[in-house]
């Protein structure tokens, strides 16, 4: 048996004694820890891993390397770059400005900004752009790359991007949308009257308990961030930052941990960064999706999995960073996934988690 699996072994079971759980989780958790441990082995997963119910430990666990050439390795600890998975936040941080009064979700865009290039996308509202319903399209591509270094802030993507018109008749269909999610960080802006950086650490991080979180340009020194490792057409690993946004937006691309996202997900529960309406109206789905059983809710997913589970919860990917944040509000499992290898790495994770441990 390796170090890996002797150590996740302790401390599933240690979880299981501390909070008199049923052994018949036992099987599962350690056919988990198995798995991590051949993925790690083989090449298709770095990261780390947290399972919760009602709030008790189940599982935290870590596998594979942080920095190769350093030889350092993942723990619970370490920070990953999570994707789109900010949405999340963002999402939050406009229902806390709902809930205060200082907008509707039937807000038009241009209310916010009112020097807005495209007058038809300046329509666009609040909601349609939550719900990826606005047709204000993505904003990687050729013009991204070729801009990376330049895109500092969020003004930065309006200048570039404010000119197009909607791709679709707004609100007439779902298409996920960056750019869509980067609008409603300048809106967060401008109501707030603060950064979106800060406005997210102090309304929602801190309040969290949320410690290792962040969206620092990738120019800082961030102790204890993983290195995003992508594989090349040959199945050779390289570092993918070269890739990245200068730092994470409204629309993701920052980082943190499986502890700090657990803990976001108990504030959220808990009704600490939400009162109980409109945390019900974060989370329930709104529109339907090309993907069966998905509807999309306010920068969050509500899904009734193939299995019969319901979950909500968001994902993130990108070259060198895969991560799933699953909330199942009937049963009380949180499950965090993050990691700095290329999409599939967490998901296929989650989906052995959803299949052989979250049960009703």
């Amino acid at each position: 048996m390796g170090a890996h699996m002797r150590v996740g072994i302790v401390l599933f079971v240690a979880s299981m004694l501390a909070t008199s759980l049923s052994w018949s989780a036992a099987p599962s958790l350690a056919a988990l820890d198995e798995e991590l441990s051949r993925r790690a082995a083989d090449g298709s997963f770095a990261g780390a891993v947290s399972i919760t119910q009602g709030g008790a430990l189940l599982l935290s666990a870590a596998r594979g390397d942080a920095d190769r050439e350093r030889k350092v390795p993942n723990t619970p600890d370490t920070k990953f770059r999570f994707g789109s998975m900010g949405k999340m936040f963002t999402a939050v941080a406009i229902a806390q400005l709902a809930q205060a009064g200082k907008l509707s979700f039937d807000d038009p865009l241009g209310k916010f900004l009112a020097d807005y290039p495209n007058a038809e996308v300046a329509k666009v509202t609040l909601h349609q752009l939550l719900t990826h319903t606005g047709g204000t399209g993505d904003i990687f591509g050729p013009e991204f790359m070729a801009k990376r270094g330049q895109l500092k802030a969020l003004r930065d993507y309006v200048a570039l991007y404010g000119a197009r018109a909607p791709e679709f008749p707004p609100g007439s269909r779902h298409q996920y949308s960056n750019y869509g999610f980067i609008l409603l960080g300048r809106v967060i802006e401008e109501v707030s009257g603060k950064s979106y950086d800060r406005y997210v650490r102090e309304h929602i991080f801190l309040p969290a308990g949320m410690t290792s979180t962040d969206n620092q340009p990738e120019s800082a020194n961030v102790s204890g961030l993983a290195v995003p490792y992508s594989s090349d057409p040959a199945g050779a690993l390289r570092s993918a930052a070269d890739t990245l946004p200068w730092c994470g937006t409204s629309a993701g691309g920052g980082y943190s941990t499986v502890r700090d996202l657990q803990k976001f997900a108990g504030a959220l529960l808990a009704h600490r960064l939400l009162d109980e309406a409109h945390t019900a109206l974060l989370l329930t789905g709104k529109v339907e999706t090309p993907r069966r059983g998905l509807r999309y809710a306010y920068g969050f997913e509500d899904a009734q999995l193939p299995n019969g589970l319901h979950r909500v919860g968001h994902g993130g990917g990108a070259p060198g960073m895969n991560g799933v944040l699953a909330i199942y509000p009937e049963e009380g499992f949180v499950v965090v996934v993050l990691a700095n290898r290329d999409p599939p790495a967490a998901m296929a994770i989650d989906r052995f988690i959803a299949d052989r441990i979250v049960t009703r």
